[in-house]
């Protein structure tokens, strides 16, 4: 399963949603990077193949960064997935 994670301006956690191929994956970020490089106001929805019920509306405008990873079910050793900052504990 591949999870594609969404950094919005002003929001302190990421919107995710999951595709189960590296395909759907792949084209789901290069949807999100043409609608971020396109400079117009347009609205992005996205549904999770994860969770069905799930859907996702964000202008494009208001993404700052995309990142797509693989869950492969190993949990992390702080039990949060991995994002776009990590801390180090000490």
């Amino acid at each position: 399963m591949f999870t594609i994670d969404l950094t919005v301006k002003n929001t302190p956690f990421p919107i995710s949603v999951q595709r189960k191929t590296t395909e759907d994956a792949e084209a789901v970020y290069q949807l999100i990077l043409a609608a971020m490089s396109s400079g117009k106001p347009e609205i992005v929805e996205l549904k999770c193949e994860g969770k069905t019920e799930k859907k996702i509306a964000v202008r494009a405008s208001e993404i700052s960064g995309v990142q797509v990873s693989q869950r492969d079910g190993v949990a992390t050793g702080s039990g949060r997935p991995p994002g776009f900052f990590a801390l180090a504990s000490e």
